[in-house]
């Protein structure tokens, strides 16, 4: 049986996705420490990247424009659609990180670009089981957050659309001491905008041998 709160994300996702593809079209553009962030996944993912929890496909783009063969994996049908019509070129699946739909040892990276944040604790030991067992061994993932000890509800958003989904912040040590426990070695753990109300972290991690 599908987790209420993964029904919930997918739900919220197909209610917003033409609204937040249109709001977050540009929002590379005016942070040119992520970009930094991306080009280096870019030089040390070796092999074919999955982009998890893609949404409308603007980051698995970049990455493909950095000459990665990166394709992109979303739960929401919605999304995923609207990726496919914007970014014909590029390959794209319904697929959930709870269950990850990709072959043992198939990938040279994995990007989880502030895609694990509606994520309860609970839930993460699963997912970054999946991202181990799909990575080669001394294969890649980053891990884009935002920073916090709190969770909050959202109810609306994008242009005023209902949505329900739990918001988790986390600090980067508790992100990377997940990520160890899953069997990976942590690389660099990156905070932005350190005095904005919610910061932003980046963990870039390695698989080791698996498990």
């Amino acid at each position: 049986m599908t987790s209420s709160w993964l029904s919930e994300i997918r739900a919220s996702y197909d209610t917003v996705a033409p609204s937040y593809a249109v709001q977050l079209r540009d929002a590379l553009a005016g942070k040119p420490h992520l970009r930094a962030l991306l080009g280096l996944f870019a030089e040390l993912a070796d092999g074919r990247v999955a982009d998890v929890g893609c949404g409308p496909g603007w980051v698995t783009a970049h990455l493909r424009s950095l000459g990665v063969d990166a394709f992109g994996l979303d739960l929401s049908p919605e999304m995923i659609a609207f990726a496919r019509r914007t970014h014909a070129d590029v390959p794209f699946a319904v697929g959930s990180m709870t269950d990850l739909p990709l072959p043992t040892d198939s990938l040279g990276g994995i990007l989880a670009f502030w895609s694990l944040i509606h994520l309860p604790d609970a839930a993460l030991p699963t997912v970054l089981a999946h991202f181990h067992r799909t990575l080669r061994p001394g294969g890649v993932v980053l891990v884009g957050f935002h920073v916090g000890d709190t969770t909050t509800c959202k109810t609306s958003g994008y242009g005023g659309h209902p949505m329900h989904v739990h918001i988790h912040r986390r600090r980067p040590a508790t992100m990377s001491a997940f990520l160890r426990a899953a069997g990976f070695t942590i690389e660099s753990e990156t905070l932005f905008d350190p005095d904005a109300r919610v910061p932003g972290a980046v963990v870039i991690a390695r698989a080791g041998q698996s498990q």
